[in-house]
C-alpha cells in the first residue's frame, strides 16, 4: 500500500520521498484514511512508528480543504508533556505545510522561555502545538481563542491524561467545542479509560500496532541489541568512557536518574576528551534547544538526560543508548531503550548494573519479557589497554 492509496495528495507525496519515507508505516495506514473521514482515533503505537507523520499529513489536507478561521483562532491543537516533543511535532508540521499550496502556519508554544515572542507570534496561526500550562497562560492573556478548534491531538496521551496534568486538561477541555474531532496516540493504553472517555465523544477508530500492548512491552525490542554490564558503582564512569572510546561511538544517549548525576558525567565525559552536554530541567530551554539540536545533527558525541526531559528526544536512527543508572519502574526502562530501534532502524541499549541494582534489573527484564546478555565488567581493562 502506498500514500496515495491511502489518499494523500501529489505535494505531500513529492514532500515525502525527500524526507525518505517510501511507504508507509503500519499506524500511518491505520490512521490517516480514519482521521481523512472525520473519525475520532486512538491510536496505540510504539514510539518511533511514525505516528506523528501519522496524524500530520491527514490534518494538513483538512487544513487544506477548509476555510480560513478568525486571527487567534486555532484550528487544530496539539497538545504534548513536554517543550521538546511540542518542538519537535512542530517541525514535522512546518516540514510536510511546506509542501501545500496555501501555506499552514504552525506555532509551538511551552513554558520556560518569555510568553511575550510567543503572544506577538499567534497571529493567524492554524496549528497551535502547546503544552498545558503555558496554552492555558495564552489563553488566559486572550492571546489565543479555543471555540474553533475543530481538531484536538493528544500526543502520548498516557501521560497527558495522568493525575500530573489533570487540573490543566480539565480546564482546556472545557474551552474546547463540543463538536471535533479528537486523535488520541500513546505508546500503552491504560486500564482506566474513563479519562480518555471523556475526550474522545464518539466512538474512535482503535488503532493497535503490534507491540502497542497495556503492558510495559510497548515497542519494538526485537530491533534492539540489549546488553548489560555488572560494574561496581565506582567504575561505572571510567566503564562509560572506554565503552565510547574502544567502539568509536559516535551518537549516544546517556540516561541518568537525577539532575545531579547528569551534570557530574558530563563534567567527567568532557574532562576526559569526549564530547558532551547534559540535557535537563535545571537547564535553560535555550540550552536544551542548542544541545538537543547538535545532538541531532551529529555535532555533539554524547547527550546526557534525565527521563524528564526523554520524551522529547526523537532520532530515527540513534544506534546507541546507555543506562549509566537504572530508572525506577520498568515501564521507564522500555522508553529509554525505545529512543534506539526506532522506525525499523536497529540500535544497542547497554545497561550498567551495580550489585545493588540487580535484584530491581531481573524484575524488569522480567517485565519487560526478554533476558538481556550480561557481561561482568571487572576483568575489563578501562584504561584501554
Amino acid at each position: 500500500m502506498s500514500f496515495s492509496d491511502l489518499g494523500i495528495s501529489s505535494r505531500l507525496i513529492k514532500k515525502l520521498s525527500e524526507q525518505n519515507y517510501t511507504q508507509p508505516y503500519p499506524i500511518q495506514r491505520e490512521t490517516i484514511p480514519a482521521i481523512l473521514s472525520g473519525k475520532d482515533i486512538l491510536g496505540i503505537s510504539p514510539t518511533g512508528s511514525g505516528k506523528t507523520a501519522g496524524y500530520v499529513l491527514p490534518i494538513l489536507m483538512s487544513l487544506h480543504e477548509n476555510v480560513i478561521s478568525k486571527n487567534r483562532h486555532v484550528k487544530v491543537l496539539v497538545i504534548v508533556p513536554t517543550r521538546e516533543l511540542a518542538i519537535q511535532v512542530k517541525e514535522v508540521f512546518e516540514t510536510f505545510g511546506s509542501a501545500m499550496m496555501n501555506p499552514v502556519k504552525s506555532l509551538a508554544v511551552y513554558g520556560g522561555v518569555s510568553i511575550n515572542p510567543q503572544m506577538m507570534a499567534m497571529n493567524n496561526v492554524d496549528v497551535l502545538v502547546a503544552t498545558p500550562g503555558r496554552l492555558l497562560e495564552l489563553v488566559d492573556s486572550n492571546a489565543v481563542h479555543l471555540s474553533e478548534v475543530n481538531t484536538l491531538v493528544l500526543d502520548e496521551a498516557d501521560k497527558m491524561l495522568n493525575q500530573g496534568f489533570e487540573i490543566e486538561m480539565n480546564r482546556i477541555l472545557d474551552l474546547l467545542p463540543r463538536k471535533r474531532q479528537n486523535l488520541l496516540f500513546s505508546a500503552t493504553l491504560s486500564e482506566d479509560l474513563e479519562p480518555i472517555k471523556r475526550v474522545l465523544l464518539k466512538d474512535p477508530v482503535i488503532c493497535k500496532i503490534a507491540n502497542a500492548e497495556n503492558t510495559e512491552e510497548n515497542f519494538n525490542l526485537d530491533l534492539i541489541r540489549q546488553l548489560g554490564y555488572f560494574v561496581s558503582e565506582e567504575r561505572k564512569g571510567p566503564l562509560l568512557r572506554y565503552l565510547i572510546k574502544k567502539n568509536e561511538m559516535k551518537q549516544v544517549l546517556v540516561f541518568t536518574s537525577s539532575v545531579f548525576e547528569a551534570d557530574k558525567v558530563t563534567d567527567k565525559l568532557r574532562k576526559n576528551g569526549i564530547d558532551a552536554a547534559a540535557m535537563h530541567s535545571k537547564k535553560s530551554q535555550g540550552a536544551r534547544t542548542d544541545a538537543l539540536s547538535r545532538f541531532k545533527d551529529g555535532k555533539l558525541n554524547v547527550l546526557v538526560a534525565t527521563d524528564l526531559i526523554s520524551r522529547g528526544i526523537d532520532i530515527a536512527f540513534l544506534p546507541h543508548v546507555i543506562n549509566y543508572e537504572l530508572p525506577r519502574s520498568p515501564k521507564d526502562y522500555v522508553h529509554r531503550i525505545g529512543r534506539t530501534g526506532r522506525a525499523e532502524n536497529p540500535g544497542e541499549a547497554i545497561t550498567f548494573v551495580t550489585p545493588a541494582d540487580s535484584h530491581h534489573f531481573r524484575v524488569i527484564q522480567k517485565k519487560m519479557g526478554k533476558w538481556v546478555t550480561m557481561i561482568d565488567s571487572e576483568p575489563i581493562d578501562l584504561l584501554g589497554n
